[in-house]
């Protein structure tokens, strides 16, 4: 949890300096991709924000109206960002560089500014402002693998794919996906606006606005998808499900297992329960000996089960 926390925090700050630089450079130059970076921007630091509300609420502890806890609030604070990501910045960026590429690109001569005795063409803020977006989202970035990796190593996946598909820390992937669209945005804005400067035409900056726009929508929809599965109430992937089912069905005494299921309460908490048949002659302060110690043995094996509950069947 402190690890997602960190992540979330470097996300906050890179994409609070930044928005207010990127909105500064869209005032001077009028340029459509500056426009859609600063909704982008804005809509992260608003996202990053709700990722923190969703780990502190989910790290209530339980209560008689919620007995398993507040985990889920983090799946669901998630959610509300993938919502915004597409909503706020997908939508707008993309609608707005379309306006523009329908109006020629609507270019705006870049007059010259004079700041602190020295005159520059405002096109160079541009260029700096973003190449400052690109570091600090490369800061941000270089957390969030940090956290996903630490997941990774743990768990023994093997590919950022992988990590995707199975993780249940929706904070640390969100702001991994976040700060990935935002390192591509930067750099497309960039060469978007270099291109209409070196040719003079401003379609280039119109539909970089319109690429990062529809960046945005795509990945907001497979975020959504993602926290979809668990707000559902997703169970642990197959092959690591299959190893607890052979733990449980090669413990002494069980005879067969007749149900076992596993479901995400939480960010990295999981639920199992078992129906579990044991051998007739066996007493029941022996089963419930045995069952007591294949609880804990099933919680030894993976780190994210908190509640395990074993049902004896005759």
């Amino acid at each position: 949890m402190a690890s997602s926390t960190s992540v979330v925090l470097a996300a906050l700050f890179a994409n609070g300096a930044i928005a207010v630089l990127k909105f500064g450079g869209f005032l001077l130059t009028g340029s459509p991709a500056m426009l859609s970076e600063t909704y982008h921007s804005i809509s992260d630091t608003g996202n990053q924000i709700f990722l923190l509300v969703g780990i502190k609420y989910g790290a209530q502890e339980a209560t008689r109206e919620h007995p398993f806890g507040h985990g889920k609030a983090q799946f669901f604070y998630s959610l509300l960002v993938s919502v915004m990501l597409f909503g706020i910045a997908g939508w707008e960026s993309a609608r707005h560089g379309y306006s523009a590429l329908r109006e020629g690109g609507v270019h705006r001569a870049n007059d010259p500014v004079t700041l602190f005795g020295a005159t520059f063409d405002p096109v160079y803020v541009n260029y700096a402002v973003l190449l400052g977006a690109i570091l600090f989202e490369s800061y941000a970035l270089w957390k969030a693998y940090q956290g996903i990796s630490r997941q990774m190593d743990e768990h023994g996946w093997t590919s950022l794919r992988e990590a995707f598909a199975k993780t249940s820390d929706v904070t640390t992937l969100t702001a991994l996906t976040e700060d990935s669209i935002a390192l591509a945005g930067a750099g497309i804005a960039l060469f978007g606006i270099y291109l209409t400067r070196v040719t003079e035409n401003p379609v280039y900056d119109a539909g970089a606005a319109l690429v990062i726009g529809l960046m945005l929508m795509g990945f907001a929809i497979a975020l959504a998808l993602e926290n979809k599965r668990l707000i559902l109430g997703e169970s642990l992937p197959k092959p690591d499900e299959d190893e607890l089912r052979r733990i449980v069905a090669d413990w002494d005494g069980v005879t067969e297992l007749v149900d076992f299921r596993t479901v995400y309460f939480g960010a990295e908490e999981l639920l199992v329960t078992a129906d579990v048949a044991f051998e007739p002659a066996l007493d029941a302060e022996t089963i419930n000996d045995r069952i007591t110690k294949l609880e804990l043995a099933l919680m030894d094996h993976d780190d994210q089960i908190r509640k395990v509950y074993i049902e004896p069947e005759t």
